[in-house]
């Protein structure tokens, strides 16, 4: 069993969802392979009805005429797809889905009220809509399948907008179902319910999470993610021009890549598989015949020291420093609790060895709620002189070079700093694990595209 996840630039239009069956066609089917698809919302759809959602909201009749554009788009989809053929099924089908989302968008425009839970539930029509056009175009043309709505196997919490999977429930109700369904299954992506069966959804990267969470419950021998680049890249393309696709990458090491700004797998879609132990392969939907990315637990050999380097190209620098704070227990403690009770996620972390100096780095938009944060929560060491001004540096990029080899090679750090020295490019901060998997290095935002092709250049050598 292979379970397979297409995501929205895969599934644009027409056209490219026609690109996707025959590659299910020539790969697969033709090839009695046993496998099930995910499938995201057709490009550019969650975040119109969001968008739909919000003009409702704030009681904007200019909700009613983005929502007829949104149907007639999936209309026209529809019919390209399915031209000579008899679509009364789909027609019938998308008329009911279309019906209970104009019901709940005009009851927000109404009640002028937009809750999370009511926002998932708008947002999952996208998956829904997807997975009904393309399951009845593919029945359409002789391929058997079924379409599953995994609202209905995928149990969560009530944390709407990333709810955590309850994975005992879960697991056993995906093997309970494939137990009794044997045909090809077309499963949405990135929607769940709760016990009560009200729609959640699962965050960021929720349609390659639904793949894993498939995957692993059915312990498939392979997951596969099919987008629009050839797997996972030495660097983003578009700042790195000689940057290329690599072979195989660990779990940690697609885990860190992603995090620092690396969009082709997210962070938690590896954790269900990892668990498991199942690879998983980043494919090209526009260029099938290219092998990708295999995503795996351990290498056996690798020629590359260095995999990858990625950046998050904004972030603001806050630095809290202060003679008070040498050799005090506790403050690292209270500074990343207190703005951990606000919901801020700090990036990066920088401490001397001394104890005189935090560094932490955050998105810009949070930096002078941070700094406010901070302020308050120390309060008293400020004013007894203990602890100096809290200050922020903005216009800051964040450059992450990554691999698990490099902890086994000497000298690696040194040739990051010496490379971009001699190139006049300053590092503000640093920030390196114990496991020397990732070296993590603060620079001006002005010096990012320049430094990411000297480290490239430098480290990554084909």
């Amino acid at each position: 069993m292979k379970i397979l996840k297409f995501g929205g630039s895969s599934v644009g239009n027409a056209e490219r969802i026609n690109s996707v069956i025959e590659i299910l066609q020539k790969y697969y089917i033709s090839k009695k392979i046993k496998f099930s698809v995910v499938f995201s919302a057709f490009q550019g759809v969650t975040d119109k009805l969001i968008e739909i959602g919000n003009y409702a909201f704030k009681h904007n009749p200019q909700y009613a005429n983005e929502l007829k554009s949104l149907i007639e788009h999936h209309y026209k989809i529809a019919t390209q797809l399915n031209q000579n053929k008899d679509i009364k099924t789909l027609t019938k089908k998308l008329e009911k889905l279309f019906n209970e989302l104009k019901e709940v968008v005009d009851g927000v425009y109404l009640v002028k009220e937009l809750t999370p839970r009511t926002l998932d539930y708008i947002v999952s029509f996208g998956e829904k809509l997807s997975c009904t056009i393309i399951g009845e175009t593919m029945l359409n043309r002789g391929i058997d399948c079924e379409i599953l709505f995994a609202d209905k196997l995928i149990k969560t919490d009530n944390n709407f907008g990333s709810a955590r999977v309850d994975f005992k429930t879960t697991n056993k109700k995906i093997v309970d179902y494939f137990n009794k369904h044997k045909k090809l299954q077309i499963i949405t992506g990135f929607i769940s319910s709760t016990s009560k069966n009200e729609i959640t959804t699962l965050g960021r990267g929720g349609s390659d999470y639904t793949a894993s969470i498939f995957g692993a419950a059915l312990n498939a021998d392979l997951i596969e993610i099919w987008t629009d680049v050839d797997g996972i890249l030495t660097a983003d393309p578009r700042k790195v021009k000689n940057a290329f696709p690599l072979e195989s990458v660990t779990y940690e090491e697609a885990m860190e890549l992603s995090h620092f700004g690396a969009k082709v797998i997210y962070p938690p879609t590896m954790l269900p598989a990892l668990q498991k132990k199942i690879k998983i392969v980043i494919k090209n939907t526009f260029n099938p015949e290219f092998p990708g990315t295999i995503i795996l637990e351990k290498e056996k050999t690798s020629k590359f020291t260095v995999k990858g380097i990625s950046s998050i190209d904004d972030i603001a620098l806050i630095q809290v420093q202060g003679g008070g704070m040498i050799g005090v227990s506790g403050i690292a403690a209270r500074l990343f609790g207190a703005l951990a009770r606000h919901n801020i996620n700090i990036i990066l972390i920088s401490q001397a060895s001394s104890e005189h100096s935090i560094c932490l780095a955050v998105l810009p938009k949070y930096a002078e709620e941070s700094k406010k944060i901070i302020e308050e929560e120390f309060r008293l060491e400020i004013m007894d002189g203990k602890i100096g001004k809290v200050e922020v540096e903005k216009n800051l990029s964040i450059i992450a070079v990554v691999g698990e080899n490099m902890r086994r090679t000497p000298g690696i750090a040194g040739k990051v700093f010496s490379s971009l020295g001699k190139n006049k490019i300053n590092i503000i901060a640093i920030a390196q694990g114990s496991s020397e998997l990732n070296i993590s290095l603060v620079i001006n935002k002005s010096d990012l595209i320049n430094a990411l092709n000297i480290l490239h250049k430098s480290l990554l050598k084909k």
